[in-house]
């Protein structure tokens, strides 16, 4: 995973285990927000193929943690920060 100095750090500070972060870039459904950046999230259809792939075993046992975003460059594709989901994301 290519991660810049400051996702590091975020990822880190918010306790987002980097299996989760995997999973997000992954299977996470994409929304450009239209200065360079791609925001990726697991939402119902992404959280099916993990289950598909994963076994329903492994979604019930992460599913408190999989209510993150990641923010990763559209340019070059590194992770620029992640967060948990609070919020709807709005897609345009």
């Amino acid at each position: 995973m290519n991660i810049t100095h400051h996702g590091e750090l975020r990822q880190q500070q918010r306790g987002i285990p980097s299996a989760i972060v995997d999973l997000v870039l992954t299977y996470g459904s994409r929304v450009y927000d239209n200065q360079g950046g791609v925001t990726k999230y697991l939402d119902r259809r992404s959280r099916k193929a993990i289950e598909r792939d994963k076994g329903r075993e492994f979604v019930k046992r992460y599913s408190n943690q999989m209510n993150v975003y990641v923010v990763q460059s559209a340019i070059d594709g590194r992770v620029i920060t992640c967060g948990h989901r609070h919020t709807r994301i709005n897609r345009h």
